[in-house]
């Protein structure tokens, strides 16, 4: 009997309307390097889903790199990658030179901040000039209230570790244009999560 894989919930929301998202912003080939693929539902999904793109996975954590090896055999995708170990905070030691987009699901505040700096190092270093690196997850905005939802998250991360938390939309775009990552479009996505596209 065959195990089943691990699966998200949140995942399964979300999919589609990131999907509909990164169908706009993603070249229509070339490689689409995701950073923190974690149990590789995306990873999957986008793959099957825009079939010009050869997905790569990424992970630092040795057991999701098991399950998007797994999910990869099941999935019998030829433009879905073999999953690579890949550290963001190192961006120094990543294992690809060249990425044609970027992507990034929901690692931004559940990370200590270097591994965003590094992620914007890395980004700067493998995207072609007008190339996009894309995030997704919930951020914190001076001019927008925050949901109730998204402060006890929060909340929750920082007790969990104070090194985690929902970040500052204005840190992030002045993190990323000292990379010369220029945030070009910003998406409200359902749940109060936030679609952010950036420029090489």
């Amino acid at each position: 009997m065959t195990t089943p894989l691990p699966a998200s919930p949140s995942s399964a929301r979300n999919r589609a309307p990131l999907l509909a998202v990164l169908q706009r912003w993603l070249p229509a080939s070339g490689t689409v390097l995701e950073i923190a693929s974690g149990l590789g539902e995306h990873a999957a999904w986008f793959a099957a889903a825009l079939p010009g793109v050869t997905w790569q996975p990424t992970d630092q954590s040795r057991e999701a790199l098991a399950v998007l090896g797994a999910r990869r055999a099941a999935a019998g995708l030829a433009n879905l990658a073999p999953p690579l170990a890949l550290n963001a905070a190192e961006p120094d030691h990543w294992p690809l030179d060249r990425a044609d987009a970027i992507v990034c699901i929901n690692m931004v505040h559940i990370s200590p901040w270097a591994v965003t700096e590094g992620l914007m190092t890395g980004a700067a270093r493998l995207l072609p000039p007008g190339a996009p690196l894309c995030l997704y997850g919930p951020y914190l905005e001076a001019d927008v209230e925050t949901a109730p939802g998204n402060l006890a998250f929060d909340a929750d991360l920082r007790r969990r570790d104070p090194a985690w938390g929902l970040r500052d939309l204005d840190a992030i775009r002045a993190l990323a244009a000292a990379h010369g990552l220029v945030l070009a479009e910003r998406v409200a996505m359902p749940a109060n999560n936030l679609c952010l596209l950036f420029r090489r």
